[in-house]
């Protein structure tokens, strides 16, 4: 024979509806900040009106819906009034709270519930006033784990005479739940809406108000722990930020001193040659000092290179050939500033400078597979394939570029040399690729 189904005591009833109501607001505070302008009006403190109505009716809107359920279907774990409109005054502001409180207390109010109205807009304007005058901050620090250290910020209440935030955060709740129960005691559920414990099982009250009080901490918990994030990655796009700045810096400091050391050696000997480096030097720091941009296309960076290898040209004349093999789909393609700079002057200095005879460096590009590649080939002196580690990791500018790469695409981008001793050395360059989109001409 089946088994009779066995019916719920109103005390298991009532624990599973406390339960489901926690669950209930952990699920939509998630939901809510996963959208992107609820976040944004989380991250600041001073909110214009358009934000507070926002944030009035984001909230506002999904309470009144579980409110509406609560009285079409009796699906009690659905009504957040206390919870949500003293949330809303805490976290916006009295009128945003009054907003909401009018929200949730308008469906109850139209089904006879006259008392419902004026206590979720008080519950609104209790958080509200709380907002205004306690640190903004103190709020964001009240957790569901509050109980933890309770003992200590009662103690110090009591020892130190100080006002503690968190007290007070957690005595509002609690005394607006002490208040809803002796209003529903006294004029019955017909005109307020509220849990209450079974007779004779007063531990139930406890479990009530704790219900009360986990519903306003856990949102403040999970938005708080989605402002940290947020503020967390800020930080961190302004860390890299720094040092790209920080090794762009050095790119242009160890470039000036060795270009200023080769004027030096021929002010004596070649001094129409000083002249003329000097000159296409300062046109040089004239470009780089007008921009100040971290990132430009390869069209802008081949410019730049141009001007520096008119310098070198002019100290190494006839000895030093350009060639130049550039995919013009790449042209447009955005890379870090100043980055072939270092190659092409390494080059030039370990690879072409001992060399005997015609030296030659080859610019290449093309894209791949999603992917940026520039190979500066020269058919210099090389070196030996033990020595390339050494040698990528030795000088100021090899370890400039490979540092830049990994900290702007992550660790897989680096500097990749290979080297036939005797032939020459190839540096390639791969990069993510990122177009500049074409300029509309009217």
């Amino acid at each position: 024979m089946p088994q009779a189904t066995k019916a719920l005591t109103a005390g298991q009833f009532l624990l599973t509806s406390l339960v489901v109501k926690v669950a209930i607001v952990a699920i939509l505070s998630t939901m809510l900040v996963r959208f992107p302008w609820f976040r944004r009006i989380l991250l600041t403190e001073k909110r214009d009106w358009p934000e507070r109505l926002i944030f009035a009716a984001s909230l506002g809107v999904p309470l009144t819906a579980g409110v509406v359920a609560r009285l079409l279907i009796n699906y009690d774990a659905a009504d957040l009034t206390l919870a949500g409109a003293f949330l809303a005054g805490l976290l916006a502001g009295p009128y945003a709270g009054a907003i909401v409180g009018s929200m949730v207390g308008i469906p109850p109010l139209i089904a006879g519930q006259w008392i419902a109205l004026p206590f979720a807009v008080g519950c609104g304007f209790a958080g509200g006033g709380l907002r205004e005058i306690c640190p903004k901050e103190a709020i964001w620090h009240f957790s569901p784990l509050f109980f933890t250290d309770l003992h200590r910020h009662v103690w110090r209440l009591v020892r130190r005479f100080q006002i503690d935030w968190v007290v007070i955060l957690l005595a509002a709740p609690i005394g607006l739940e002490i208040l809803r129960q002796f209003l529903g005691g006294k004029f019955g559920e017909n005109r307020i809406f509220y849990l209450a414990p079974p007779p004779g099982e007063a531990w139930f009250a406890v479990l009530i108000v704790l219900a009360t009080v986990l519903c306003v901490a856990i949102p403040i918990k999970i938005w708080n722990s989605a402002r940290i994030e947020h503020r967390l990655q800020e930080q961190e796009k302004l860390l890299m930020a720094a040092r790209v700045e920080a090794l762009a810096s050095q790119i242009n400091p160890h470039f000036l001193f060795n270009t200023l050391t080769s004027i030096s050696s021929l002010i004596r000997s070649q001094p129409e040659t000083a002249r003329m480096l000097i000159v296409k030097l300062s046109g040089l720091l004239r470009r780089l000092l007008r921009s100040q941009e971290h990132f430009v296309t390869l069209r802008e960076e081949l410019e730049a290179i141009d001007e520096y290898l008119d310098i070198e040209s002019i100290r190494f004349g006839p000895k030093l050939r350009i060639e130049k093999s550039i995919d013009p789909d790449s042209l447009d393609v955005v890379m870090p500033s100043m980055l072939l700079q270092p190659l092409i002057e390494n080059s030039i200095k370990h690879g072409l400078s001992p060399k005997i005879g015609e030296g030659r460096i080859t610019i290449r590009s093309s894209r791949q597979n999603g992917h940026a590649i520039i190979d500066i080939i020269d058919n210099g002196v090389g070196v030996s394939t033990g020595h390339v580690d050494r040698v990528k990791s030795g000088g100021i500018g090899l370890r400039n570029v490979n540092e830049r790469l990994r900290v702007i695409y992550g660790a897989n981008y680096q500097l990749q040399l290979d080297s036939v001793p005797g032939e020459g050395t190839c540096a390639r360059i791969v990069i993510p690729e990122l177009v500049v989109p074409a300029k509309i001409t009217a």
